[in-house]
């Protein structure tokens, strides 16, 4: 995985979410899911132009069960962006990388 993406669990969401300094992306994810491995290299390049500005983080549903309970994530992938530790976006299904920026330039 890109080194720019960090993998989040139950117990370093909170910690991760609230202190970061830029709006966090977290990927709600399985391994099973295929639309979630085609948004994979989507969330890795977004990484890459975006850092500094925005941090990525990937949490398996089926490993954090108190995380993806907490914010209701009954499909996947579902990405959530946290500003100042608050959920601000909520984006569902796999989208292009054009879609997504959009989706999420009020937030950049």
């Amino acid at each position: 995985m890109n080194e720019k993406i960090v993998t989040l669990d139950d117990a370093t969401f909170d910690e991760h979410v609230k202190a970061s300094e830029v709006p966090v992306l977290v990927d709600f994810w399985a391994e099973w899911c295929g639309p979630c491995k085609m948004i994979a290299p989507v969330l890795e390049e977004i990484a890459e132009e975006q850092a500094g500005k925005l941090q990525i983080g990937k949490l398996n549903i089926d490993e954090n069960l108190d995380v993806t309970r907490r914010y209701d994530v009954m499909s996947i992938p579902t990405l959530i962006l946290f500003k100042d530790g608050e959920a601000k976006a909520r984006l569902i299904g796999a989208k292009p990388k054009g879609q997504l920026l959009k989706d999420l330039a009020e937030y950049l």
